[in-house]
């Protein structure tokens, strides 16, 4: 579950890769197998219900028009390095040239604010005070945990005293993709890079203290339990990285989101309601709160002169996704062609 986590927990990631010098193991781009050719008939037959009961299911790139508005292009992006992305890019570059601005959700100015607040204040990620994690978990699972950092490269003693909802975002990042992560040039910082070319003002659609206070609200064991839940995909870490990217280039994110759905309910103590419980709770806190906060943020922007939008693909799909919300606000939503 921890697999889909938004882009500034990517760039938090890169963060404190680069500021505490931790070398990413040299490996290659993770090249696991794609989970859904696996899927027996049932469970297939549930994943493709369940992504076809959604609205604006498939498709990464769209553009909203609405009488006497500004239309909006929006991209859903992938936060990994990949060659594929260079048609992709090649494809927008017109589109960001015809438009007065970028809005992304963070861009270069709360990347260097997250850096600034980090160096100011270890404890927004680190225990400064209390029981380290190694002191609050069983053994067992402390042992599983560190081969888990081993293989990212994460000395032990410093994960020990990460806070356990940023240690679980730093492994839910296969050890293959860890320096992807350091280099921080997936599709998000690509487009910046066009807007930036083409002299267009880069925009934040929210605050880059945002996943700051999502995750504060949660509890110390809910957090311990995001840290164990983790732990549930590390065996086939690299087949869940390599599904999530297969899924995002045949334009077919939230599929991989309800593949998720379905495959939890056979992880130990997991029941269907636990799964329904905790994915609804995850869909809230990290996508569908947020799309609504964009929308006038995006609409604002939008008044100005036409707008290109992009975030991570999985904010676009659902009844509360950016796609809906504007439908839903009057905007006339159209699919784009991505990719000949």
């Amino acid at each position: 579950m921890s697999l889909l986590r938004p882009a500034p927990l990517r760039s938090l990631c890169a963060a404190l890769i680069a500021m505490l010098c931790l070398a990413p193991q040299a490996q290659a781009r993770c090249n696991g197998q794609n989970l859904l050719a696996e899927m027996d008939a049932a469970d297939s037959a549930a994943v493709a219900a369940a992504t076809a009961a959604q609205p604006f299911a498939t498709g990464n790139l769209w553009q909203a028009s609405k009488e006497g508005q500004h239309a909006i292009t929006l991209l859903g992006t992938y936060h990994m390095a990949d060659p594929r992305h260079d048609a992709v890019v090649a494809r927008i570059a017109p589109l960001i040239a015809e438009a007065s601005a970028l809005l992304v959700e963070a861009g270069p100015e709360e990347e260097r604010a997250l850096k600034r607040d980090i160096a100011a204040d270890p404890s927004l990620l680190f225990l400064t005070d209390g029981a380290s994690l190694m002191e609050q978990m069983p053994p067992e699972e402390w042992a599983q945990i560190s081969a888990a950092m081993a293989a990212r490269n994460i000395p032990a003693f410093m994960g020990a005293k990460m806070r356990p909802w940023y240690l679980a975002t730093m492994l839910a990042i296969a050890p293959c993709d860890m320096a992807e992560v350091a280099a921080g040039k997936g599709l998000d910082h690509r487009v910046m890079d066009l807007a930036t070319d083409a002299g267009k003002p880069i925009r934040a659609l929210e605050p880059h203290t945002t996943l700051f206070g999502i995750f504060e609200t949660l509890t110390p064991d809910q957090q311990l339990d995001m840290l164990r839940s983790s732990m549930l995909m590390e065996d086939r870490i690299a087949d869940y990285a390599n599904t999530l990217a297969e899924g995002y280039f045949n334009e077919d994110s939230r599929r991989i989101w309800e593949y998720l759905r379905v495959m939890a309910q056979d992880f130990p103590g997991y029941t269907p309601e636990r799964v329904d419980a905790e994915f609804a709770m995850m869909e809230e806190v990290l996508m569908s709160r947020r799309n609504q906060a964009w929308i006038p943020v995006i609409e604002a922007a939008a008044a100005e002169g036409p707008v290109f939008v992009a975030f991570g693909a999985l904010h676009l799909a659902g009844e509360k996704g950016v796609l809906n919300l504007l439908a839903q606000d009057g905007w006339q939503v159209e699919r784009l062609p991505l990719l000949p």
